[in-house]
C-alpha cells in the first residue's frame, strides 16, 4: 500500500476512535441555539443576592431559604448575573467573603411552553464558581460541583404543576476550596484570642489569581421536544481538495428516529447531505479552516443542520440543530506543528477571565474588545490558562482563526471538556494541566477521550517535572529567567534559555512551546538603565527571550506565548501590588511599551509565511 494511502487509512481509524471514546458519554453538552425547534430565553440582569455570614456560614440551609421568596427570609441586594459577587459593593467583607452565597429570580415562563408537554424546558447555568445547588419552587434539581463548566436540568415538569405561579429559580453558591477541590486551597482557622475575633479563617490558595466567585456566565432557559438531538460528533480531514466530516448524532427521547444531515458552504448552499445517524460528508473544492494570518481566507465554517424526526403514540416531534464546523487536520511532528499539513508556529498569549469591577464575569463588550487587541497585536493563537474559558469565546475563536490550546486540569473535568469543546476547530491541542505534580493519568485519560488532537502539558524548566513528557505530543515550558530565578540579571537569559530547550529536546525529541514567559511591569514606571517592574526592563526581558527562540524556531521550537495579556487581578500580599502586572495591556487593556515590541514580532513573524494578502503586510489598524 502507497505510503499517503497507509497514512489515510490510519486517520480514518483515528477518526472512528474519537467517536467510540466520546461517544460514550452519557448525554452530549451541544451549546444552547435557536431554530425553528428549540427557543433560548436568558436570564442575565439583576438578581437577588444575599451572602450567608452566619458563623457556620450554613444559616440558608439550616432555614430552607429556598423555600420561599428570599426577601422574606432577610435582606437581600442588586447582583448582576453574570458577574462575579466580589467587586460590585463596597462591602469590604463580601469581597473577600469565604463561604455559601445565595441567588434568586423569577422568571415568566411562555405560556406555549408550559401547555406543551412534548416541549423540554432546560435550565443551564454556564458557570458558578465552585459548587452550586439549584432549585425551582423550592424544590432541589440538581447541584454541580466545580467551576468554569456548564450545568443544567430538565424543569418541564416542575413548572407545570402550577402554570400561574412564576418561576422562581434559587442558586446557591460556595467557593470554599479544599484540598479536594479544584483549584484546591485549604481553610486555616486561627484560634489565639489574643490576636483574632472569634471565629476568624483564612482561605489559603495555591494558584496566581484572585478567588472570584459567583455565577460567571449566562444562565438560560432553552427548549427541546420530547425527542431530540442530543449530541454531535464531528471530525474532520481532507484528501487532496475534498474535505470529510466525519460525523455521529445521538439522539434522546426516541427509540427510532429519521435524520438529515446537511453540509451548507457560507451562502446558504448544500455542498454535502446524509440521511444515516453517523457516516462521513464528502465536499468537494473544500474551503479548509485556517488560522488567522496563515491565509488569505481565514477561519472558513460551514453549517452543519441535523434535522430529526420521530413518532410516539402521541405525537410527531421535529428537532433542528445547526453546528458550525471548520474543516482541517492537525498533525505532530518531532519538530514541527502542522495545520493542514502546514507548518503552524504558535505567536500568541496567555490569558485570564479577568476584568475590572466584573471579576470572571462573561462579558460582550470585553470579549470583542480582546479579540481586536489580539488581531492588532498579530497574535495567532492563546492558551486558556488555566481552566475551561466560555463556550463564546471559543466560538469567537472559530469565527476569527484564532488558535487554541484548551486547559483542563482533572480527570472528571477533562470528559465534561473534551465533550464540551470536541467539535471547535480552534481547538488544536489538549493542555491537562500547568506544572502539576503527577499528570501521567491525566494525559492517557484525554488521549483516549480524543485522539484526533494531540496533547501537551505545562511544565516548569526549574523543577524538571517530566514524568508526563514521554506521554504527551508537545512539550510546553514556562520559565521566567531574570525574574523568579537571577533577578535583575538579564544576561543568564540567553545562557538559560538555551539549555532549557537543548535539555528537554535532547532528552524526548518532541517540539517544544515557550508556554509562559515575562516579567512585571508597572504602567507608567520608567527607567534607564532598565530595572525590575519598569516598562524598560519588561521589553528587555522579551527581546532577550526573542533572540533564543529566533534560533530554535528553525529546529524544534514550534510558538511562544507571552505571559500575560493583560494584568490580572491576585490575592493581597507583599509580593503583588494590586494585582499580577506582567499583562502586555493594564487591567483596563491599555498598551504598555512591551505590546509595541510584540506587535513589531508577531506581524514580522506572520508575513515570514508568505501567504498574507498584500493589506496585511503593514497593519495600521482593524
Amino acid at each position: 500500500m502507497p505510503v499517503p494511502a497507509r497514512l489515510g487509512v490510519f486517520r480514518v481509524l483515528c477518526l472512528f476512535a474519537v467517536f467510540e471514546a466520546v461517544c460514550l458519554l452519557d448525554t452530549g453538552m451541544l451549546f444552547p441555539r435557536e431554530s425553528s425547534s428549540r427557543e433560548v430565553k436568558e436570564l442575565n440582569g439583576r438578581w437577588d443576592f444575599r451572602a450567608d455570614k452566619s458563623p457556620n456560614r450554613n444559616q440558608g440551609f439550616e432555614k430552607a431559604w429556598y423555600k420561599s421568596r428570599l426577601a422574606e427570609t432577610g435582606p437581600v441586594i442588586d447582583m448582576p448575573v453574570p458577574a462575579s459577587y466580589n467587586d460590585i459593593t463596597q462591602d469590604p467583607t463580601l469581597r473577600d467573603f469565604i463561604g455559601w452565597v445565595w441567588y434568586e429570580r423569577e422568571v415568566v415562563v411562555p405560556a406555549r411552553w408550559i401547555a406543551d408537554e412534548g416541549t423540554r424546558v432546560v435550565l443551564r447555568v454556564g458557570s458558578a464558581h465552585y459548587y452550586s445547588v439549584v432549585w425551582v419552587n423550592g424544590v432541589k434539581v440538581t447541584e454541580h460541583n466545580g467551576g468554569h463548566l456548564p450545568f443544567e436540568a430538565e424543569i418541564g415538569s416542575l413548572i407545570r404543576k402550577d402554570p400561574t405561579q412564576p418561576c422562581r429559580i434559587t442558586i446557591a453558591v460556595n467557593n470554599t476550596l479544599t484540598l479536594d477541590t479544584l483549584p484546591p486551597g485549604n481553610i486555616q482557622h486561627m484560634d489565639d484570642h489574643t490576636k483574632y475575633p472569634d471565629g476568624f479563617f483564612v482561605q489559603n490558595i495555591y494558584f496566581d489569581f484572585f478567588n472570584y466567585a459567583g455565577i460567571h456566565r449566562s444562565v438560560l432557559l432553552y427548549t427541546t421536544p420530547k425527542a431530540y438531538v442530543d449530541d454531535i460528533t464531528v471530525v474532520t480531514d481532507f484528501l487532496d481538495n475534498t474535505g470529510l466530516v466525519y460525523y455521529k448524532v445521538s439522539v434522546q427521547g426516541a427509540a427510532t428516529a429519521t435524520l438529515k444531515a446537511t453540509l451548507m458552504d457560507k451562502n446558504g448552499r448544500c455542498v454535502a447531505s446524509s440521511s444515516e445517524p453517523s457516516g462521513v460528508l464528502k465536499v468537494v473544492d473544500v474551503n479548509l479552516w485556517w488560522p488567522y494570518l496563515m491565509h488569505e481566507n481565514p477561519a472558513y465554517l460551514y453549517s452543519m443542520e441535523v434535522r430529526l424526526m420521530a413518532t410516539d403514540s402521541r405525537s410527531t416531534y421535529e428537532d433542528v440543530y445547526t453546528l458550525p464546523v471548520g474543516i482541517r487536520t492537525v498533525n505532530v511532528t518531532s519538530t514541527q506543528f502542522l495545520i493542514n499539513n502546514k507548518p503552524f508556529y504558535f505567536h500568541g498569549v496567555n490569558k485570564h477571565e479577568d476584568s475590572d469591577i466584573r471579576g470572571k464575569g462573561f462579558d460582550w463588550p470585553l470579549i470583542v474588545k480582546d479579540f481586536n487587541l489580539l488581531k492588532w497585536l498579530g497574535a495567532n493563537s492563546f492558551r486558556t490558562s488555566h481552566y475551561p474559558y466560555a463556550e463564546e469565546i471559543l466560538q469567537m475563536c472559530d469565527r476569527h482563526g484564532i488558535v487554541v490550546i484548551d486547559e483542563l486540569s482533572l480527570v472528571t473535568s477533562g470528559v465534561l471538556l473534551v465533550r464540551r469543546d470536541k467539535n471547535h476547530a480552534s481547538v488544536v491541542m489538549w493542555s491537562v494541566a500547568n506544572e502539576p505534580a503527577a499528570e501521567m493519568t491525566l494525559i492517557k485519560h484525554t488521549k483516549a477521550l480524543d485522539p484526533s488532537r494531540p496533547v501537551t502539558f505545562i511544565t516548569d524548566s526549574n523543577y524538571a517535572r517530566d514524568r508526563g513528557a514521554p506521554y504527551v505530543d508537545v512539550i510546553c515550558v514556562n520559565s521566567y529567567f531574570s525574574w523568579y530565578h537571577d533577578p535583575g540579571h538579564l544576561e543568564v537569559i540567553p545562557i538559560q534559555l538555551k539549555t532549557q530547550f537543548e535539555n528537554w529536546y535532547g532528552k524526548y525529541q518532541k517540539p517544544i512551546i515557550q508556554s509562559e514567559y515575562g516579567a512585571d511591569a508597572v504602567a507608567g514606571f520608567h527607567s534607564d538603565p532598565p530595572v525590575m517592574f519598569s516598562e524598560e526592563y519588561q521589553k528587555a526581558v522579551l527581546q532577550s527571550y526573542h533572540n533564543v527562540l529566533d534560533q530554535k524556531r528553525k529546529q524544534y521550537v514550534i510558538g511562544e506565548l507571552i505571559w500575560n495579556f493583560a494584568d490580572f487581578m491576585t490575592v493581597q500580599g507583599i509580593t503583588r501590588v494590586v494585582g499580577n502586572k506582567k499583562g502586555i495591556f493594564t487591567r483596563e487593556r491599555q498598551p504598555k511599551a512591551a505590546a509595541f515590541i510584540l506587535k513589531e514580532r508577531y506581524w514580522r513573524l506572520a508575513n515570514e509565511t508568505g501567504r498574507l494578502p498584500v493589506w496585511t503586510k503593514y497593519p495600521c489598524s482593524f
